[in-house]
């Protein structure tokens, strides 16, 4: 059945043409909270992303410089001539500064540093293009799973966040992650994911992201997220059986709440974000939402009073049911 990520982005306007170090924050094997309320996430990517590329119409015809020199969609871009680049606007800036009919683009690729040659395009009436859409960061809500209670880390989403053109893991720099309230909740149904609707302010940061893998974003939350509940121990994926199971989830303002669900599999795609499937028994969940709708990823699963995942997928053909990832893989993916 097909599947599809629960996380809800707002992608910032894309420019034309278009470091810092990621750390991770080490968690204790101890008892975790687990949280369930909605936050609003910005990501600041670690250079440039290649988000696809664009024809320029020159006084000679259609161009286009980047992809003629070998430039690919989900290239990150970290410096031209020489220039380190975090931003857009810093590729802009760097092409205004130039006074050749090239640039020296350095970007990376599978891991790997490459230099190329780009020629530069002048648009008729315009300025000087390369030929490339780019992207600095990415902003949405999501679920926070987990909080360490004694250094205030987290894990969210049990999925990366991939960007929605290229389908590239966002090589995350740093980022925000604030408080949100949800607005508003379209109703899921087959063949039509439902989804929430969130809001937040930019600027009412209460901590901050560190990395963004295929298993979880990570940080530390310093500011208030509002009431918590109490720690609880981590279940082991051999803790984990067939049976009842609640998750916490946010889907009205900021409060998360507990609904009850039935873990129908487990053991399926390790590390996949599909290590178990859970089916949504709750009628008030089912009532208001259709069952698992996107923005619900991260939303913890407890068993047996133990934390033992988080909800990562719904089955488009299925609202009910949905996909988790087990909490000892995201942990993992932290250390």
């Amino acid at each position: 059945m097909r599947k599809r990520w629960l996380l809800r982005l707002r992608v910032p306007a894309a420019i034309w043409l278009i470091t810092a170090v990621c750390t991770v924050t080490a968690f204790a094997n101890g008892a975790l909270i687990p949280v369930g309320e909605t936050v609003g996430l910005q990501m600041r990517t670690d250079g440039v992303l290649v988000a696809g590329m664009s024809e320029v119409q020159t006084d000679r015809g259609t161009v286009c410089p980047a992809r003629d020199a070998g430039v690919c969609a989900g290239d990150m871009i970290t410096a031209v001539d020489g220039r380190a680049v975090k931003a857009a606007a810093d590729v802009l800036d760097a092409l205004a500064r130039t006074e050749g009919a090239s640039v020296e683009v350095t970007l990376r690729r599978d891991g790997t540093e490459r230099h190329v040659s780009v020629a530069l395009a002048r648009e008729s009436g315009g300025g000087l293009r390369l030929g490339l859409w780019l992207r600095d960061g990415v902003a949405g809500i999501g679920t926070v799973t987990y909080i360490d209670p004694a250094t205030g880390a987290f894990g969210a989403l049990g999925h990366g966040v991939n960007d929605l053109d290229t389908g590239v893991l966002l090589p995350v720099a740093d980022g925000d992650v604030c408080r949100a309230r949800i607005v508003d909740v379209k109703r899921g149904a087959a063949g039509a994911p439902g989804e929430l609707a969130g809001a937040f302010d930019g600027t009412d940061v209460i901590g901050r992201i560190d990395a963004n893998t295929p298993c979880g974003v990570f940080g530390v939350i310093s500011g208030d997220l509002g009431p918590l509940g109490q720690a609880m121990p981590v279940g082991e994926p051999g803790d984990v059986h067939k049976g009842e199971a609640t998750i916490l989830a946010c889907v009205d303002g900021q409060d998360a709440r507990e609904y009850t669900v039935e873990i129908s599999r487990t053991g399926m795609a390790a590390g996949s974000g599909r290590d178990l499937m859970v089916r949504v028994t709750d009628p008030e969940l089912l009532s208001r939402t259709g069952g698992i709708v996107q923005g619900m990823s991260g939303s913890p699963i407890i068993q047996d009073g133990r934390l033992v995942g988080a909800v990562t997928h719904v089955l488009v053909n299925d609202p009910t049911r949905g996909y988790g990832i087990f909490i000892r893989t995201m942990l993992d993916a932290a250390a």
